[in-house]
């Protein structure tokens, strides 16, 4: 028995087509060097014009044709049920952002790790904050895109306890190779527990809100720690070293300075970091939401 219900079909489609594979490779090679040998110049000197064979050429066409459908038939079969999901379907959906998975269960509760219970069909509702991602969990041979505006889904039933990796399978910025986490199969008495532990969901400052939705947080913390640029924490107010023109200089962090470096952030570049980062957020952030930005950076001093 597999991680998930769709293991074993996924498997018997990647033997099928591999085995396939790798009988061409050997027999094609085998051929290729005992044409080689057997016709090589210095046995034939004098080349000879071989004439059609329509038998040969039916072959050739006919049995590769059977090969290519049987291989679709066999990955038809298995990626069919991926798409029928049963009624009683626990529904959990899965954010994705730059760097970052999240999992929101009922009543808008949050956890950066998928918890699901055994044996019971899991249905993941994919939603993107930012650019496109890509879930997948190879235990379970499950994979699907997550595109901004765009519904997605799938599911599964994890038959095996443990913990499985959580990956994304499309390129989608400088930290994309971090966006990770796992998956957590637990018994259903474990899951009941997983879900009233969870915290209820807090208003969050409108600020940091806007900050989240255009994916601002996953290159600057809001805990000090460094990611890919400053950290916002303590960033209101504060003297920072920045590039402009070629030439370093001081300035304050104040109004004006978080005003053009969203909507201009090439012109003043802290120094240490790149330039070319960062894309331009103007016509992207309203003023109003520049307001609510800079007043949470106030808050959080």
């Amino acid at each position: 028995m597999g991680a998930s219900n769709f293991t074993e079909g996924v498997d018997l489609a990647f033997k099928v087509i591999f085995g396939i594979s790798l009988f061409f490779l050997v027999g094609i090679t085998t051929v290729m060097l005992y044409f080689v040998f057997r016709y090589s110049r210095k046995r034939h000197p004098k080349a000879v014009q071989i004439k059609d064979n329509n038998i040969l050429e039916i072959t050739w066409i006919t049995i590769p044709l059977i090969l290519v459908l049987l291989m679709f038939y066999y990955g038809y079969v298995a990626f069919r049920p991926m798409r029928d999901v049963p009624m009683d379907a626990i529904p959990i959906t899965v954010i994705g952002k730059m760097w970052v998975w999240s999992f929101e269960y009922e009543g808008g509760k949050l956890s950066p790790v998928l918890v699901v219970p055994i044996n019971k069909p899991v249905k993941l509702n994919l939603h993107s904050d930012d650019v496109i991602h890509s879930l997948y969990i190879p235990a379970f041979r499950i994979k699907e895109d997550v595109v901004p505006g765009k519904k997605n889904y799938m599911w599964f039933v994890a038959q095996q306890l443990g913990e499985y990796d959580v990956l994304c399978t499309v390129y989608c910025g400088l930290r994309h190779s971090y966006m990770e986490t796992k998956t957590k199969v637990v018994s259903e008495a474990e899951y009941a527990a997983f879900l009233k532990a969870l915290p209820e969901k807090t208003n969050e400052p409108e600020g940091l809100a806007i900050l989240k939705k255009n994916a601002c947080t996953g290159c600057h913390s809001i805990d000090g720690s460094k990611i890919v640029s400053a950290s916002f924490k303590g960033l209101y107010g504060r003297e920072e070293k920045v590039v402009t023109g070629g030439k370093e200089r001081s300035v304050t962090v104040d109004d004006a300075y978080i005003k053009s470096s969203v909507y201009d952030p090439d012109k003043d570049v802290v120094a240490g970091y790149q330039k070319g980062i960062m894309k331009p957020y103007k016509g992207i952030v309203t003023e109003d939401e520049m307001i609510k930005i800079i007043d949470y950076f106030k808050s959080i001093k």
